[in-house]
């Protein structure tokens, strides 16, 4: 969500409002050196990359706005978003790769910022660098990750979020079924809304509307940055210079960023990324290996897949596209025969369900005395994309004579889409249970029905353009 804050900074930037204007902006800006000391860097490639970071900033929260939008809790000091923005060497593209909080890091040999104390290289979560070495580690640690080289570094606090939004008349964003989220207060009927800033803060903050969580809140905080790109590039803030002045002074305000991020830069990237539109941004998360990967001492991380994760940051080095882009008549679309190819081999074609497979925990128990069962079954529920523990357990008491999904009532839409995947079973609401779905295998089990989300075209890297997740 602090993406949202800085990367309009650069598309408010194309209304070309002056040099003199943007000179007075640029002094607002905090200054840091995240790059000190740095050796054994990434090769640069081509385009501009940034390193986005969202800070804990609950600690410059009112009371007020404490009570309204739920932000108890005492301030973390780490980062809560991570994004790594490209910016193509022709200026005409912005592709966002979001990184997981949790993702599981091998931080580098430092000096830990607060103690002084020398550490040797050691696994950590992705928003533990911050903590323990500030902005350098955490670009250090990313770097290593990635073997991206990051130009510039932006630091933006969380509490400017909402005067953002509000500065700029609210954002729009569509959603096709009712959202509820009772540790945020987010409560959206299906349909278009306007967007406050407080709402919109409560909206990309939201991780318990459905078993998706983190993965679910990134892919809204990317769909609500395509809004607000809509909104500055159609809503009149780059043609008015008093409005222009406003939104962006705001934005500023918070942010923090490297010395070599200046007026010159801000200037260029204006000039370059003139009718820069919601279609000039792309948006993808990095490919996910297994979303509850225990490390001892630190609990359950995100890991990677590393293959994928390695073509996707190579992609952003040689300043490829990340997301397919439309089709001309001569290339044409997957009509026809090729459309028909699944079932011209003999698979069926898989079920349509409203939450991806991928981003729901499943629990398999075999509930028979059929040895082996429940592993064929976690075997099957992974092979059409479910994030099955691994590890089936064999289920107590008599043997079950139908298969049964539990779930929490929280996540009533993952566990639809799973029941989806087994034809049959009975579903149960067991509260409390939390967003791993629990499948005890029955005598009745028949084999697993292919599922997928209705989701966008998003080629080999799950990405997707701006314009494909704003509102219509």
């Amino acid at each position: 969500m602090r993406m949202a804050t800085t990367l309009s900074v650069v598309v408010l930037g194309a209304g070309g409002i002056g040099h003199a204007l943007v000179t007075s902006l640029d002094t607002g800006i905090k200054r840091i050196d995240p790059f000190k000391d740095m050796k054994n860097r990434p090769q640069a490639g081509h385009g501009m990359n940034v390193l986005v970071v969202g800070t804990d900033g609950r600690d410059s929260i009112t009371e007020e706005q404490r009570r309204a939008y739920k932000l108890g809790g005492a301030p973390c000091h780490c980062t809560d978003t991570v994004m790594l923005v490209h910016i193509s060497e022709d200026r005409d593209r912005a592709s966002v790769v979001s990184l997981p909080r949790d993702s599981y890091a091998e931080m580098p040999e430092h000096v830990d910022a607060t103690t002084g104390k020398r550490h040797q290289a050691h696994p950590v979560k992705l928003n533990a660098a911050y903590a323990e070495g500030g902005p350098g580690l955490t670009v250090r640690t990313v770097e290593n990750m990635t073997g991206v080289k990051i130009d510039h570094y932006l630091e933006v606090d969380f509490t400017s979020f909402i005067k953002t939004v509000d500065a700029v008349g609210g954002v729009e964003i569509c959603t096709t079924r009712p959202m509820k989220d009772t540790y945020t207060g987010l409560e959206l009927a299906a349909g278009p809304h306007k967007l406050t800033g407080g709402q919109a803060l409560q909206y990309v903050r939201s991780r318990h509307v459905d078993g998706a969580a983190d993965i679910g809140r990134m892919q809204r905080q990317q769909r609500f940055l395509a809004a607000l790109i809509d909104r500055t590039t159609s809503g009149g803030v780059l043609l008015n210079p008093v409005r222009f002045r406003e939104v962006a002074t705001t934005m500023l305000n918070s942010v923090r960023a490297d010395e070599g991020f200046g007026t010159e830069q801000l200037l260029a990237l204006a000039k370059a990324m003139q009718g820069f539109t919601p279609a000039s941004s792309e948006f993808v998360s990095v490919p996910i290996g297994d979303m509850s990967f225990p490390v001892k001492g630190i609990g359950s991380t995100v890991k990677w897949d590393a293959p994928k994760a390695q073509k996707l940051f190579q992609a952003l080095r040689d300043d490829q596209p990340l997301a397919p882009r439309p089709a001309g008549p001569a290339e044409g679309g997957q009509t026809g025969k090729a459309a028909g190819t699944a079932e011209a081999k003999g698979r069926p074609r898989p079920t349509v369900v409203d939450v991806a497979p991928k981003t729901i925990r499943v629990q398999v128990y075999n509930g028979t005395r059929t040895d082996g069962l429940g592993r064929k079954v976690d075997d099957a529920l992974r092979a059409t994309g479910f994030d099955t523990t691994r590890a089936p357990r064999t289920g107590e008491g008599a043997e079950l004579r139908r298969t049964l999904v539990e779930y929490d009532p929280r996540w009533d839409r993952s566990a639809k889409s799973l029941a989806a995947a087994l034809p049959g079973a009975e579903l149960r609401a067991v509260k409390g249970r939390g967003p791993t779905m629990r499948v005890v295998a029955g005598l009745d089990y028949k084999g697993v029905t292919p599922v997928r989300a209705d989701e966008p075209e998003t080629g080999p890297f799950e990405a997707v353009t701006g314009d494909r997740v704003v509102c219509p």
